[in-house]
């Protein structure tokens, strides 16, 4: 059984270390914590990750943010893998900063990333994770905001909230969706 897990974010240096980038972020601590490393290939760079009896294809896009459903398709066409299995990553403006929410489906709630995913594959039927990146930025201020770097306080975090993210990855890839949201959609 193979799945695709997406972490969206921007490549470039600029961008490395952001609100906006923290599916990056998830995925490379999930590589690093299961020392696997990540190639560079069409669309992205790719890492096969085994747990379980799954093979879990970590899918970063190079294709920049607002194209990421060239790099999403691709992939799924690449390894075969059924739309059900797809899990985007994802950061969300409208949670508060460390809180996860895993959901089966759903509009792409503003997000550049989700907006292409949807339009290239036709459907929003495909589970993504949200990461509330918060939003404590002064009105007008929310493109400098998302694609800030992170503060100290929320950087001492990320760890933390990687973990749970991981623990989240691995359930969606062996238990299903459903059971993984009802675990831990309520938690803090």
């Amino acid at each position: 059984m193979s799945y695709l897990i997406v972490g969206l974010g921007n490549i470039g240096i600029e961008y490395a270390d952001t609100r906006h980038n923290v599916g990056f972020t998830v995925l490379d601590a999930l590589a690093e914590a299961s020392n696997i490393s990540f190639t560079t290939s069409r669309y992205g760079s790719i890492a096969e990750y085994r747990f379980k009896g799954r093979t879990l294809y970590l899918l970063k896009p190079s294709t920049y943010m607002n194209l990421s459903g060239k790099a999403v398709n691709y992939w799924l066409k690449a390894e075969n893998v059924p739309i059900e299995n797809l899990l985007v990553i994802v950061d969300d403006l409208a949670l508060p900063f460390g809180t996860l929410r895993l959901r089966k489906q759903g509009s792409d709630a503003g997000h550049n990333g989700l907006k292409d995913i949807n339009a290239v594959l036709g459907t929003q039927n495909y589970a993504r994770l949200r990461v509330g990146i918060g939003s404590d930025f002064p009105k007008g201020a929310q493109i400098d905001y998302v694609l800030g770097k992170w503060e100290e306080p929320e950087r001492r975090e990320l760890p933390s909230i990687c973990e749970k993210a991981i623990e989240i990855i691995k359930a969606f890839g062996t238990v299903g969706v459903d059971f993984a949201m009802n675990t831990y959609n309520n938690r803090k």
